[in-house]
């Protein structure tokens, strides 16, 4: 089919609402001269009259853009080719009457011109002008305060477009500005949210009471709230959530940022911010009004002694705040990540008069996001998103979509090798995960990269892996069995015993396996040269831990970091302070507001019935919105006692040194890589190296690999039994038995 180029319209044509093409497309299409035509474009349509070319040249179009769809109002995209089924004809009528709204240039002209005037002069210019129901008129070439007129219904009803002629009415329903138009035309197209629901409905309700029920506020006697703070970490949605809401109540938006307030020279600031309030109060002449100052932190910071430009930017703003009267019909909005930065007196009622928190995503918060963001994806059935949402602990929405972004990516890749129709499948979702992290560990302590350990690779330790599953693979995997029994999450698992028998790496599988974030911290971490630093170190741990929940923490060599009072010298060290907090974030003391996540779900019996894989993320998200504290130890009895009582670390397990059956396990899980010689006996070898730990039987193999290489010279293709014994003798156990006698005592 022959395609139609789009051409720029010629000069002569502004404002004509023109559309030229070849006489062979006119006839074909059964046009003749001035006849209306309805051409669909990329994003909206447009109503003309049909025009042949002066030159009558076939396969171009020229179009004046007088009558289109609102979508179409910036105007139409370069480059553009149509065919020729995108071209209606479009029946018209002489229309009785029209109802309109007239969009004017500024508030001014509104203000100070005669209605009778207005309705004169939209008469006048929409005279012999074709329209169509819901359609916007360009005015802009009469050169008037008048830009455009949309439209709203017409007489008759039956009719989708027709003309209008001097005898048709003309019903002006409203005059707005084109910056309130404009405004509301944009906060159409934002794109949906999910997981957003509750803190969506406060904060509209928040809006709602005092832009549209303002008299009954006032005959209440009660004041209307003045502003709304929200609070929560970056990329979860604050932003957006603003311009949806503002978008569903129906108010204008004036956006401010930090740079465009902040100036140069003493004073220009605060005159910026005055002009900002008078641009909000003149929008909200004519509807309700929202203004939103995004990063306030940056922008009014605790105020300091000093006379900091900050400072007056604070009392300016507090000023400003205090004298908004009842008649000014806008609500001030502020977002920030950091509330603790702001001043304190911009968080007192009648200024911020209410804070919503908007924390990190739950499990079925974070189901909603994905949910929406695979909806404009081609993403294939058999993706479970439940399972993504499980997967993506700690991340925000802004993480999930980028996360969908960078799956949509690898697809993209397989699709231009060649090798399958592009639709994103689960392998691109886990190619995507190795790239895309959670925001909220990026800059934390200590280290949250975990490499994966299965549990086939550790070798024997039977009953302290089925302890281990029980206290954090379960709740994880089995949610619904812990409700049905009434079951609570452990608190924290201590893991001790000799050194190198596996404990850190008995805790990487746990956390492997139970599919949950990981942050691991070590006393380099925490301990400081300062006061006070070690313990803020601490609490922003958990603060960090708790904002990706279910997460396990683990404390490696939690002696070293904690250590007992009784045994500590001065009672006001690094370390007796580091457990004091260490005990209050594990008993919940002090959670902050701010840390809020989700609602506080309660699972009931009663009410509607959900499908069991709803039903088990509801449990999953009870069950497991804790901090899981995992530390291990060598030296239990360096440890406080009000640390290890039951609701702190509850499970207390103790991991033996290797038996026979575990040393063979341990000698096969190390040589399974290794090219070993059929005559190698492990059994034998097992039953020689008692009192070694699981680190002594890998060092043994790695030794006697290296004995194999110096033996043949670089050139060795298989491990003897030889090397194995040689190694024996030349090492020695790193465990003797009075060591492994003093675990045996209880210290519990």
């Amino acid at each position: 089919m022959e395609s139609l180029r789009l051409l720029s319209v010629d000069p002569s044509d502004r404002g004509s609402q023109r559309c030229r093409l070849g006489p062979g497309l006119m006839s074909s299409l059964g046009l003749r001269l001035g006849s209306p035509l309805l051409v669909s474009l990329p994003g909206g349509s447009c109503l003309c009259t049909t025009w042949p070319r002066p030159d009558l040249a076939e396969g171009f179009l020229q179009i004046d853009l007088k009558c289109f769809t609102p979508s179409l109002i910036s105007g139409l995209p370069a480059h553009l080719s149509l065919d020729k089924t995108q071209l209606s004809p479009a029946p018209c009528t002489k229309l009785k009457s029209v109802k309109v709204t007239v969009v004017v240039r500024s508030l001014d002209f509104k203000k100070n011109t005669n209605f009778s005037l207005v309705h004169e002069l939209v008469k006048d210019m929409l005279t012999g002008v074709y329209v169509h129901k819901e359609f916007v008129i360009n005015l802009e070439e009469f050169n008037t305060d008048i830009r455009y007129v949309a439209v709203h219904g017409i007489c008759p009803e039956s009719a989708a477009a027709g003309v209008i002629t001097s005898k048709t009415g003309l019903e002006i329903t409203e005059v707005q500005t084109v910056q309130h138009y404009k405004s509301q035309m944009q906060d159409q197209h934002t794109p949906p949210l999910g997981g957003l629901d509750e803190v969506s409905a406060s904060l509209r309700e928040m809006l709602q009471l005092p832009l549209l029920y303002p008299n009954t506020l006032i005959s209440l006697g009660v004041s209307c709230p003045r502003g709304v703070l929200l609070v929560g970490p970056p990329g979860v949605g604050k932003t957006v959530l603003v311009r949806r809401v503002v978008m569903e109540v129906g108010a204008s938006l004036v956006v401010v940022r930090g740079p465009e307030v902040v100036g140069s020279r003493p004073g220009e600031s605060e005159e910026t911010l005055r002009a900002v309030f008078e641009r909000a109060r003149s929008a909200a002449e004519e509807g309700p009004c929202v203004l939103f100052l995004d990063e306030l932190d940056s922008l009014f910071p605790r105020r300091s002694g000093s006379s900091a430009p900050e400072n007056r930017l604070v009392a300016q703003l507090l000023t400003l705040m205090d004298g908004m009267s009842r008649s000014d019909r806008f609500l001030i909005v502020g977002a920030t990540n950091r509330p603790d930065s702001l001043d304190p007196a911009l968080r007192r009622p009648g200024r911020f008069d209410r804070e919503v928190i908007i924390g990190a995503p739950t499990l079925l918060q974070r189901k909603a996001i994905l949910s929406v963001l695979c909806e404009r994806m081609p993403v294939r059935p058999t993706v479970n998103i439940a399972e993504l949402a499980q997967i993506t602990t700690g991340y925000v929405g802004a993480d999930l979509s980028a996360l969908c972004r960078e799956a949509a990516m690898h697809a993209l890749r397989e699709n231009v090798k060649g090798s399958g129709e592009q639709v994103v499948d689960m392998k691109h979702f886990q190619e995507a995960l190795k790239l895309v992290g959670p925001s909220c560990l990026r800059g934390s302590l200590g280290r949250t990269e975990l490499s994966p350990v299965l549990w086939e690779q550790i070798g024997g330790l039977e009953e302290v892996k089925t302890k281990l599953r029980q206290s954090i693979e379960w709740p994880m995997r089995h949610p619904e069995a812990f409700v049905r029994l009434g079951l609570c999450r452990q608190r924290g698992v201590l893991l001790y015993g000799p050194p190198g028998c596996a404990k850190t790496t008995l805790v990487k599988a746990a956390a492997t396996s139970s599919r949950c974030a990981f942050l691991s911290v070590s006393g380099a971490d925490l301990y400081s040269p300062y006061v006070g630093d070690s313990e803020k170190a601490l609490a922003q741990l958990f603060r960090q831990a708790r904002a990706c929940a279910p997460c396990v923490l683990f404390l490696d060599e939690i002696d070293s970091l904690i250590g007992s009072r009784s045994d500590v010298g001065t009672p006001n060290s690094v370390q007796t302070r580091l457990l004091s907090v260490l005990l209050n974030e594990m008993d919940g003391i002090g959670l902050k507001t701010v840390e809020r996540r989700g609602a506080d779900k309660v699972l009931q019996a009663e009410g509607v019935e959900q499908s069991h894989a709803d039903d088990e993320l509801d449990c999953q998200e009870v069950c497991n919105k804790d901090v899981m504290v995992v530390a291990a130890t060598n030296r239990p009895s360096c440890i406080d006692s009000a640390l290890l009582r039951p609701g702190r670390l509850d499970h207390i397990i103790y991991v033996p040194p290797p038996d026979l059956q575990a040393r063979l396990a341990i000698l096969k899980v190390c040589t399974k890589s290794m090219p070993v010689d059929s005559h190698v006996c492990l059994e034998e070898l097992a039953t020689k190296t008692k009192l070694y730990s699981g680190a002594d039987l890998e060092n043994l193999c790695k030794e006697a690999a290296l004995l194999a290489l110096l033996e043949e010279n670089m050139e060795a293709s298989s491990i003897q039994q030889t090397h194995f014994l040689r190694s024996i003798t030349k090492m020695s156990p790193s465990l003797t038995a009075q060591q492994i006698s003093s675990y045996l005592i209880p210290h519990q």
